[in-house]
């Protein structure tokens, strides 16, 4: 389960990405999550997924 407050969800999945993930794809497949999802509710605090750095920016 993700966290669902957005702030705090930006911090876990960009920790996971850096920790344990080598793209977001592989992120979403593991935690069986769309990745809309996400992208939705961090799009709302102003923040996008960059592909070269690996998180959210």
């Amino acid at each position: 389960m993700i966290p669902n407050d957005p702030a705090i969800l930006l911090s876990y999945i960009n920790t996971k990405l850096r920790d344990d993930y080598p793209s977001f794809d592989e992120l979403c497949k593991s935690l069986c999550v769309e990745k809309a999802v996400i992208e939705n509710k961090l799009s709302a605090i102003g923040y996008t997924y960059d592909k070269e750095k690996n998180r959210f920016i």
